[in-house]
């Protein structure tokens, strides 16, 4: 049956997941999954996007698994309405695609997405994914950043300057080009020949004067920017 599910009762430390997604075979799976694990909620699951954002507004949840084509509302204009409502500046969303790298996903980080997922993930991967969500960090591994650059990061739409981009210290621009290609914190810090605690902080302090949800939309920024260049692009 889509719609609401039954809210369970875990321990106040679970992580709330909400699963949206207009395969009911995908939310039965999902569910089935997150069910079995002791600090993963499912709170709810939605058929659309349209009723997964209301879903959002009523559980509030750490994260949304959110399809990126849907009946009603889209996963990209119900994520660009979550990332846009204050009350909800903690869900974090992470958006499921069976495309791979394409425009879409492309699309979901500008809208505010924490990363996204094939839904061909392997389950110990989605979980992983969950909980590196649920802390608020970037859900783009090294090597899918790397992968997202060359196939279509090097290709924007357009080219913008994040408001507060000419507030960041040459150190925090260091460390956001640095986020750009893909590297960690610890990588930055090794790079840097700083601790991964200051790195960490600096990735913080330039997220937080972009006003940037997380490490995805940092990504993002230094490319729309042109902090950072792809190879092969134009100048």
């Amino acid at each position: 049956m889509s719609g609401v599910s039954g809210v369970s009762e875990v321990g106040g430390d679970a992580i709330r997941v909400l699963i949206v997604d207009d395969q009911a075979l995908m939310r039965a799976g999902f569910r089935a999954l997150l069910a079995a694990e002791d600090d993963i909620e499912v709170v709810a699951e939605a058929a659309d996007g349209r009723q997964g954002l209301e879903l959002a507004r009523r559980h509030v949840p750490d994260v949304a698994l959110v399809d990126v084509q849907m009946p009603v509302m889209t996963g990209i204009e119900t994520t660009r309405h979550i990332a846009a409502d204050p009350a909800l500046a903690g869900v974090h969303v992470v958006i499921l695609t069976n495309y791979g790298l394409d425009e879409y996903v492309f699309d979901a980080l500008r809208a505010g997405a924490a990363g996204f997922l094939l839904k061909d993930t392997e389950p110990a991967d989605l979980l992983q994914a969950i909980r590196i969500a649920a802390r608020g960090d970037a859900l783009l591994s090294p090597s899918v950043t790397r992968r997202l650059i060359t196939e279509f990061v090097a290709r924007p739409p357009d080219r913008r300057t994040a408001p507060g981009f000419e507030t960041l210290t040459k150190r925090e621009c260091q460390v956001a080009a640095l986020v750009a290609h893909g590297l960690t914190n610890e990588e930055i810090a090794e790079h840097m020949v700083i601790s991964p605690f200051t790195a960490k902080t600096h990735v913080s302090r330039a997220m937080i004067k972009l006003g940037a949800r997380d490490r995805a939309q940092l990504v993002v920024f230094a490319y729309e920017s042109g902090l950072v260049t792809p190879k092969g692009a134009q100048a």
